[in-house]
């Protein structure tokens, strides 16, 4: 089968288009064949070595395509069904083998494209809204990078769940592409300080939740957004891994709450995993969600993907086409 292998840590020409062996499902295991695997931060942190893989490896995290042969014990699956997955290592490449409990079966009302880019940041998005900080009506939420995959499906959601959002974004484009997806305020960062913005538009109450994907960069001005014991929901290092906090600060500034939660631990257990893959399902095919699709990268152009992931030139899902 064709595949992108990593073998050494660094930038996107690490990424290496080989061949390798098809592989064989063991017991419990689905073979899938991939259509679309999605590009995600988490790959650059794994190619990077900011998450250190055992090398050598095949890296996507993401990815929709059709069970191919199914090992013994597996229930649920058989030949021919279209199936998605996330948070499991391997996508990109032409045939992957999979956990059954780690899969979902996409709907015939959903795409293999639209299943691929709307999974793993789906997924993050759902638990970040109903679970690490759990948004209630007129709850008022700052969410970075809203015109990105997550950012744009987080706000949507908050939005569904009765929120008021403000939305930060880099430039005027991806400013209107957040006002459309539902959020209340925008502000370009990179002509505006955002903090002193919330303040402003908070009239110095601040906010209830700050959802964080960039890292460095953003971290200690989101801190000062947030009312007396608002929540740091710090789900992302896109710009870079924070510095450690001391605790102490959090006290300091309003009794603050910070979490850095992984989207792992709230798919562990299948039934959440269903739940909230039913939920993105359904809302998408309600239009009440929608999933952009920047750009489709074939699969040897996988570094072309990963660069332009990183750029932020691009608002909403990168794609590789697997199977043209």
């Amino acid at each position: 089968m064709q595949a992108v292998q990593i073998s050494r840590f660094g930038g996107s020409h690490v990424l290496t288009f080989t061949d390798l062996p098809t592989p064989k499902p063991a017991t419990g295991q689905v073979l899938v064949r991939i259509q679309f695997a999605g590009v995600n931060f988490i790959d650059i942190y794994q190619r990077t070595g900011l998450y250190k893989n055992p090398l050598p490896f095949v890296p996507g995290m993401e990815a929709a395509g059709v069970v191919e042969d199914v090992g013994l014990n597996v229930i649920e699956f058989a030949v021919g069904d279209r199936v998605a997955f996330a948070m499991h290592p391997g996508a990109y490449a032409e045939y992957v083998c999979v956990p059954w409990q780690k899969l979902v079966k996409i709907p015939d009302f959903i795409v293999a494209e639209q299943a691929a880019a709307g999974m793993l940041q789906g997924l993050t998005a759902h638990y970040l809204a109903h679970d690490a900080y759990p948004l209630q009506m007129g709850d008022l939420a700052l969410v970075h990078a809203a015109a990105g995959g997550t950012g744009g499906l987080l706000v949507q959601m908050a939005k569904i769940r009765g929120s008021r959002v403000i939305a930060t974004v880099s430039s005027a484009e991806k400013e209107q592409r957040a006002r459309s997806l539902g959020a209340d305020w925008v502000i370009q960062y990179t002509a505006t300080d955002f903090a002193a913005k919330v303040k402003e538009l908070t009239n110095g109450k601040g906010v209830d939740v700050v959802y964080d994907s960039v890292g460095v960069d953003t971290f200690t001005k989101s801190l000062t957004c947030l009312r007396p014991r608002g929540y740091l929901v710090l789900y992302g290092q896109s710009s870079g891994p924070v510095a450690p906090v001391d605790p102490g600060v959090l006290a300091g500034m309003g009794s603050l709450f910070l979490t850095r939660p992984s989207l792992t631990h709230y798919i562990s257990r299948r039934e959440e995993l269903l739940k909230r893959a039913n939920d993105v399902f359904a809302w998408l095919k309600q239009k009440r969600l929608l999933v952009t699709i920047a750009k489709k990268f074939p699969l040897e152009k996988a570094a072309e993907a990963q660069e332009a992931l990183a750029s932020r030139r691009y608002a909403g899902k990168i794609l590789l086409q697997v199977i043209r």
